[in-house]
């Protein structure tokens, strides 16, 4: 069993396949027998990739910072849910939980749990694989950001390549060497 960390916007954002995407993930992660540690959220995509997991049996994990832990934002019936003072514990006690971690469409906050993750292992302070659920290439203008940061010497290049990237659940779960993973499309 694999534990996963999923970071995923609090909206479902404008287009159908983010949810659908966020969807099938969590299904993936139960179907394979994985634990999900997620942002304890019941909204948006977060919240679709946890129901989905959990209805299927999965163990979830929800990390959520205190001012969050509220009936309209925390999912109901998570296998266990750990309240943290702030989101610096969130990031920092998701992070300590998991051993992959993968990036759905966001917002500032995924993209900050992204970075973080990234800059973790760029420092050598956990030595995990990463990679990006690209669906409609959301990613595309952050990743060429980074390209241009490796460009310009800012950034090493083996920091933004090794970051898996596809919109495909079952070749992300192959990039990152994720067992029992679904068979690519």
């Amino acid at each position: 069993m694999t534990k996963i960390c999923v970071f995923a916007g609090a909206q479902l954002g404008t287009n159908l396949n983010y949810t659908q995407a966020a969807t099938e993930l969590g299904r993936a992660i139960a179907d394979g027998g994985h634990s999900l540690i997620y942002g304890g959220g019941k909204v948006g995509l977060m919240g679709c990739v946890a129901q989905s997991a959990l209805a299927r049996g999965a163990e979830v994990i929800g990390i959520i910072p205190n001012f969050l832990a509220h009936d309209e934002v925390l999912q109901d019936g998570l296998t266990e849910t750990i309240i943290v003072e702030d989101l610096f514990q969130r990031k920092a006690t998701m992070i300590k939980l998991s051993e992959v971690y993968v990036a759905l469409p966001g917002g500032i906050g995924t993209f900050d749990e992204l970075l973080e993750i990234m800059t973790w292992r760029q420092l050598n302070q956990i030595n995990a694989p990463i990679g990006v659920l690209d669906i409609n290439n959301y990613f595309e203008p952050l990743l060429a950001a980074f390209n241009h940061a490796v460009a310009e010497g800012f950034v090493q290049d083996r920091h933004i390549s090794s970051i898996a990237r596809t919109d495909d659940i079952g070749k992300l779960f192959e990039l990152l060497e994720i067992t029992n993973a679904p068979p690519s499309q």
